[in-house]
């Protein structure tokens, strides 16, 4: 099922997310219409608030650009990236390292604005699966960015808040116009 992707401005989008308990039936449906809801929007990833769900869930899936990271490790060990996609994570822990690089970011929340984000190179990520297993990986590339992205959407942050003091200047008024818009479509 395609849900509803909220946009700037909804409350969701700034609540640190509730872990999950237990992973049930209705957990494994809902990742599934993540997925389905990701693929329609043609993004790359896309967490639970941005569905309106207080959830730690997010989704992931790059496998249209599989030299998008130079390396991708599971439990130590090279591995095709490819076949772990999509990536579904629950209640994930994340470990950052290497260089911080700037690179252009959006987000299917936030649809009209694009901006330079500068993000560590490298994640180490514990990435509990729906199945009770968990899946470590460490990657970097478009991969490592796509993950930090969707875990700050679980703790509440949106991309637009780690752009550079300049850059928020800049998006200030763009930003302030679509929470306006949101709020007048209601």
């Amino acid at each position: 099922m395609i849900l509803d992707i909220k946009q700037y401005g909804e409350p969701v989008l700034r609540r640190k997310c509730d872990p999950v308990e237990e992973v049930d039936t209705d957990i494994r449906n809902f990742t599934q219409d993540l997925i389905d809801t990701m693929i329609d929007a043609e993004g790359i990833g896309l967490a639970a608030p941005q569905v309106g769900v207080d959830m730690r869930i997010a989704v992931v899936d790059v496998a249209h650009d599989p030299e998008c990271v130079s390396f991708f490790k599971v439990a130590g060990e090279d591995a095709n990236m490819v076949d772990f996609m999509p990536l579904i994570f629950i209640n994930p822990e994340l470990e950052l390292s290497g260089p911080r690089e700037a690179d252009s970011e959006g987000c299917l929340s936030i649809q009209e604005i694009r901006a330079k984000v500068k993000r560590p190179t490298i994640v180490k990520a514990k990435l509990p699966q729906i199945d009770g297993s968990v899946l470590e990986i460490e990657t970097d590339g478009l991969l490592a960015r796509a993950i930090q992205h969707e875990v700050d959407h679980l703790n509440g942050i949106l991309f637009t808040d780690r752009v550079s003091t300049t850059a928020k200047a800049r998006l200030k008024r763009q930003l302030k116009d679509l929470g306006n818009t949101k709020w007048e479509r209601r």
